[in-house]
């Protein structure tokens, strides 16, 4: 049987950067194939070359034995081919049937249409068990279902091939688990799954066989029955990966953070957070444990200073932060990045970069004061500089400055928000989910980076939905449901079993 999907030697550079190098490997049909490497290893740039996104420099991709040369996403998919981004593609002011139809409206019988398409999502739901409403809008959707919403897009367009870009970054385990067994159900109709992931657990778990790349090249090709994550991790990063991260023992500090009877009330009167009350303490990791959605985004955006409470105390170094009035003495607006508060957000795209921008000014965005000469103009060669020393130092990866930083991979532009937040010596750190959509690799640099601040005396509060990244970071564990806090562990406690009952809901006695 002919591969699903060839590659033959391709090759793609953008400038300098050569993203791709000589590229070839097969993808057999009806398999689901994993495609893994660290940040800026060239996956992401070789399936935007398959599904027409980018054009190869050199090299030939053949689907089902005959070469074609993909020129654009719309030839991608008359070939049959889908794609599922990390970052969806999705109006969230439209209904799942809105945005399916994008692109293939029907002319002037649009009525008929929406009909025709509204009763076709509905047996392909049926068909695929995607459990979507078509006419739900995307916003009312949780995330779980939004990246079901664009599986449904690829099926309705007939794609036999799908591509999906680490579809578990932000899928709770439920989530990931009813992916799974989609993903199943649709290697059983004979369709071909490419996956890129980080997560060499659900590698093991699901893939066939796996291709290994690493700076733009492919480094290894085994079949997943025949190897290990420790191979491959070792493949991925070309070093052995530390299981256990070294750590100086539990002694904290005075208290940084006390927050106490803190409440957050929507717009609509709906109770987001209640009786909010934990304190944190110098050189210690406090992890926030809990389902997606359950709070923790709303209490590390209080925290930081995006969003006003409705009630409650905020204390950092025993002063109430200033949610009223933000400016100094001499009137001066004041952030609380002034005052020694670092913000990792969880969204890094929407609320950690301007995508827009250069590496370089992404490196003192919110700092920018701190950048100025004594005339108040910016010192360039002294930005340059110090910009430089953070891509070394922080590993990323390509070092060039002046590139625009929505060209970096996720993990890169992770590196350069955390380094950014890093150089500017906070009291308190707030880390919100830092290793989504990262390889084994930069979670291990992530891992090491927050390790040496606590241990240098920084109070650190970490949101994550992964239990094991809690495991190796935390001092504390505070678990949220439902917008409170259900119950707090000491590590020595840590417990899947007990974790999940406080995540579902269940109250520490």
């Amino acid at each position: 049987m002919q591969p699903a999907v060839e590659f033959r030697n391709i090759s793609k550079a953008f400038g300098a950067v050569q993203a791709n190098a000589d590229v070839s490997f097969s993808i057999a049909k009806g398999s689901i194939h994993g495609v893994i490497g660290e940040n800026g290893a060239g996956k992401s740039t070789l399936m935007s070359i398959l599904y027409g996104y980018y054009n190869a420099d050199s090299g030939q991709v053949l689907i089902d034995g005959q070469e074609r040369n993909i020129r654009t996403s719309h030839e991608a998919i008359g070939l049959g081919i889908g794609m599922v981004h990390q970052h969806f593609m999705l109006v969230e002011n439209f209904t799942v049937l809105d945005n399916v139809m994008l692109g293939t409206e029907g002319g002037f019988k649009l009525a008929a249409h929406r009909a025709e398409t509204e009763a076709k999502l509905r047996e392909i739901c049926k068909r695929y068990r995607l459990d979507v409403d078509p006419l739900a809008k995307i916003e009312d959707l949780s995330v779980g279902a939004q990246q079901r919403v664009e599986i449904l897009k690829q099926i309705y367009r007939s794609a036999e091939t799908l591509i999906l870009d680490e579809p578990t970054a932000v899928l709770t385990a439920q989530e990931t688990a009813s992916l799974f067994e989609i993903l199943r159900l649709f290697k059983e109709q004979g369709k071909t799954i490419i996956l890129i992931t980080h997560k060499l657990g659900e590698i093991m778990e699901i893939t066939d066989q796996v291709t290994v790349m690493r700076a733009g090249r492919v480094v290894g090709a085994v079949s997943t029955a025949t190897t290990s994550k420790e191979e491959l991790a070792n493949m991925m990063v070309g070093r052995p990966i530390q299981s256990e991260l070294p750590r100086a023992p539990y002694n904290p500090g005075a208290e940084v953070l006390n927050v106490s009877g803190l409440q957050l009330t929507d717009a609509a009167g709906v109770r987001l957070l209640a009786d909010i009350d934990f304190t944190l303490r110098a050189g210690e990791i406090v992890a926030i444990a809990g389902v997606s959605g359950n709070g923790q985004s709303e209490l590390m955006e209080i925290l930081s200073g995006m969003r006003l409470p409705t009630s409650g105390k905020v204390a950092f170094l025993g002063s109430e932060l200033p949610y009223a009035k933000r400016h100094d003495a001499d009137g001066l607006p004041k952030t609380f990045r002034d005052l020694g508060i670092g913000h990792v957000p969880e969204d890094r795209l929407r609320d950690g970069v301007i995508k827009d921008f250069s590496v370089m000014q992404n490196t003192v965005f919110g700092y920018q004061e701190r950048v100025k000469n004594r005339w108040g103009l910016f010192n360039f060669d002294a930005i340059a500089a110090r910009c430089a020393g953070l891509l070394k130092a922080f590993d990323v990866r390509p070092s060039d400055p002046d590139l625009r930083i929505g060209l970096l991979s996720g993990g890169n532009q992770q590196k350069v928000v955390i380094a950014r937040e890093v150089s500017a010596k906070p009291k308190l750190m707030l880390v919100g989910q830092p290793t989504r959509g990262v390889d084994i690799g930069t979670i291990e640099s992530i891992h090491t980076q927050l390790l040496r601040l606590r241990d240098e005396g920084v109070a650190i509060l970490l949101v994550s939905v992964e239990l094991e990244e809690v495991r190796a970071l935390a001092d504390r564990i505070i678990v949220m449901s439902g917008g409170r806090i259900t119950g707090e562990l000491k590590i020595e406690e840590f417990d899947t079993t007990r974790l999940g009952l406080l995540m579902g809901g269940m109250r520490k006695q």
